[in-house]
């Protein structure tokens, strides 16, 4: 055998620790795969390199075995479990970063059972930096040019969606799309959707309340 038991034991134990500490910041942000799930990722691609390198140890005079084709399939294979936490809202898609978080999560787990401990070490340290520190950089960037669902019930006269237009022209916010969701003919009410990208978050609330101002405006209500 190519790992004996120690060496196996604290392979696994490692896994664990590291996918642990990744699962921990996932848990903490509410997000789909969280604790439990970032360890057995971990500590079954951890598993599956140790399986590797016995395997390659064990046939390699007898045949020809590549010890890397296990971990291959590890790499491929965790797409289809990041993609179980990637959720389209509307026009925006949730869940790419936990989705990217367990790929990586598979890859360290293939470095600890490679035995390359420094290497899977320092890309959890990074990866949980990445999480973790950046998350208000990103939140700060991410205000500066935002996607906003709103759904407007409006009477139905002539010029209204020009008004709303012109709101939106001055105060730099453009639109992204636009659609008709239903028409009440007993009532002349409209129902509007519109996509808007506005710049900052501090435009919100005065974008919703410059709408809702406008003569023949019933409601605003934000999407999700």
């Amino acid at each position: 055998m190519n790992n004996n038991y120690l060496t196996v034991f604290v392979k696994l134990i490692l896994a664990v620790f590291l996918g642990a500490l990744i699962g921990y910041e996932r848990e903490s942000s509410n997000r789909p795969a969280g604790l439990r799930t970032n360890i057995l990722v971990c500590l079954g691609a951890t598993l599956i390199q140790i399986l590797s390198l016995d395997i390659f140890a064990a046939y390699s005079d007898l045949a020809r075995v590549d010890p890397g084709r296990l971990g291959a399939q590890v790499i491929s294979g965790i797409g289809f479990l990041g993609a179980g936490t990637i959720i389209h809202e509307g026009v925006s898609v949730k869940g790419l970063t936990t989705a990217a978080g367990l790929w990586v999560v598979a890859c360290i787990g293939l470095a600890i059972g490679n035995g390359s401990y420094f290497s899977g070490i320092a890309a959890t340290v990074l990866a949980f930096l990445t999480l973790r520190a950046l998350k208000g950089l990103e939140g700060h960037v991410g205000a500066q040019d935002s996607l906003l669902n709103l759904e407007i019930r409006l009477k139905d006269k002539p010029g209204q969606i020009g008004k709303i237009g012109q709101v939106l022209a001055d105060m730099n916010v453009n639109i992204k799309n636009i659609g008709f969701i239903e028409h009440d003919l007993e009532q002349e009410i409209l129902n509007v959707c519109l996509t808007v990208q506005y710049l900052r978050q501090a435009e919100k609330q005065k974008l919703l309340e410059s709408i809702n101002s406008l003569d023949g405006v019933c409601s605003v209500k934000e999407l999700g």
